[in-house]
């Protein structure tokens, strides 16, 4: 931020800069020039005066005498006007006298007067004038112009030709005061810039450590108080914003400290009176054939119901550990393709039995990953039975791939699908997308949370993708080593049905080998 100020008040001090020096210096060109050809105009207006008069006083006739007369006149205003200015006497065009004068002044002078100049002189009007250049390229002048009446000679014009280079000296000087007083003046703006930014980003900058400190978990970090301006008041307010999180956040831990001891305590206390309850409940179902069948039916209920129990608080007794940091992870180099391979041929027989094909399908060449394999196999059987059950007796893809920094797996099912607002909640605890639906595979409603969590746990990601009536697709991602997950990812989320064959072969089943 102070970079991006700063740099923009250089920019627009330099161009402030530039156009007010253009302005002031083309007043001050534009002022020292008009006030120089008005002293000019009057100073040639007096000397034209002076000449005419001389020249209607002297009683020389002869073309010597004129010529005389001339060069002595022309003499005299040169030596009058300095060496700023230079005298030309030339013949009328329009002059048809007999006598002939030879031109008194510089010759050279002729080819700065221009042919209009010399027509508007030659009317007789008043005296002209025009800018122009000295011979020889030097520097501005201006030329003025008269007509003059020499007895017997006829009619001459006379040029005065004044330099303006002491004109153009001033203006080189006050261009080199100005430049030198825009750039202090834009080195002292960009200064007071730079002082003034930087007093009001310091507190900012101290607030943007304060807050990362805060987001690393340092929530008793606060700003420094000092004074009483603005600044103080940002930092008092942000300190009393930074408490007040402090103990919302602080009251949020001992709330959720509790829940999961709750759920611990209840899990592990439930565990003995669990094990009574299955040890008669396997007696009532080894003993069931003795039964009424209404009684053995309630004894297989009462054994399918406490599997479930069981699965359950395992289930919450994984949470707890994960929530509480305590999960240990075992990691090993494994072939994600074998652990994949191992949990669809586990699940194949009871997808069988509710309708549904599994194929799949392996991009060939190892895909190995330091990982748990117990934990990434459970992720693979979460999404699986997940699959199954909401397949609607249609086909399931699983895809193995794998980069060179990246593994993943995709379980593409074709039911019932997912609406937008269901991929939001997919892997909440105890959600379920139709509460209606009746469970086929025992599940916890707690499987895909774990997973999610399981996948966390290996600095990986677990992501659906859905429509209604179209099915779903997970997508599980491992990075195959310690750097972490590639920018190149190996399958994508959304596959189709026809995507599949181009991962690579199918693989055959122990199940379809033996068909």
């Amino acid at each position: 931020m102070l970079l991006r100020v700063i740099t923009s008040t250089l920019v627009v001090g330099l161009a402030a800069v530039a156009v007010l020096g253009a302005y002031v210096t083309t007043q001050i060109r534009d002022g020292l020039v008009e006030k120089r050809v008005e002293r000019i105009l009057v100073e040639s207006a007096r000397d034209v005066d002076t000449t005419q008069q001389t020249f209607e006083a002297s009683p020389a006739e002869t073309p010597g005498e004129l010529q005389q007369l001339v060069n002595d006149q022309v003499a005299a205003l040169s030596k009058l006007g300095g060496e700023s200015r230079d005298i030309l006497l030339v013949r009328a065009p329009g002059n048809d006298s007999d006598v002939f004068l030879t031109p008194s002044g510089e010759g050279a002078l002729l080819s700065i007067i221009t042919p209009d100049l010399r027509s508007k002189v030659a009317t007789g009007e008043s005296q002209y004038w025009q800018h122009a250049a000295e011979p020889d390229g030097g520097g501005p002048a201006v030329v003025v112009g008269a007509s003059l009446t020499l007895r017997s000679a006829g009619n001459y014009e006379m040029y005065f030709v004044y330099s303006l280079a002491d004109e153009e000296a001033t203006l080189e000087l006050i261009q080199r005061v100005l430049a030198f007083g825009a750039t202090v003046l834009v080195v002292l703006v960009v200064f007071m810039t730079w002082t003034v930014t930087l007093q009001a980003v310091r507190p900012i900058r101290a607030a943007a450590r304060v807050a990362a400190r805060l987001a690393d978990g340092h929530l008793s970090e606060r700003m420094r108080v000092k004074g009483n301006d603005e600044m103080a008041t940002l930092a008092t307010t942000f300190n009393d914003m930074a408490t007040s999180l402090q103990r919302q956040i602080t009251r949020m831990e001992d709330l959720s400290r509790l829940q999961r001891r709750f759920v611990s305590d209840v899990s592990h206390e439930l565990r003995t009176p669990l094990t009574t309850v299955r040890m008669a409940s396997d007696v009532l179902h080894e003993a069931r054939a003795d039964f009424a069948p209404s009684v053995a039916r309630s004894a297989e209920l009462l054994a399918t119901q406490l599997d479930r129990f069981e699965a359950l608080l395992a289930d919450l007794l994984e949470i707890s550990r994960i929530d509480a940091g305590a999960a240990q992870l075992d990691f090993k180099d494994h072939d994600l393709g074998d652990v994949v391979r191992d949990q669809v041929e586990t699940l194949a027989l009871l997808a069988s039995e509710q309708g549904v094909e599994l194929r799949l399908w392996m991009e060939e060449g190892p895909h190995i990953a330091s990982m748990d394999s117990p934990r990434v196999g459970r992720i693979v059987r979460n999404l699986l039975s997940n699959a199954i059950e909401h397949a609607q007796e249609g086909p399931v893809d699983i895809a193995v791939a794998s980069t060179a920094r990246t593994v993943a797996v995709v379980v593409r099912d074709y039911g019932v699908g997912l609406s937008a607002s269901q991929v939001q909640r997919v892997f909440d605890r105890f959600w379920r997308g139709d509460p209606a639906r009746a469970r086929t595979m025992g599940g916890t409603g707690l499987g895909l949370s774990i997973a999610r969590e399981d996948a966390l746990l290996h600095d990986g990601v677990l992501e659906v993708s859905g429509r209604p009536g179209e099915g779903a697709s997970f997508r599980l991602m491992l990075p195959s080593g310690s750097r972490g997950l590639g920018l190149r990812e190996p399958l994508p989320l959304d596959m189709v049905e026809s995507d599949f064959p181009e991962v690579g072969p199918r693989v055959v089943l122990a199940a379809e080998a033996e068909l």
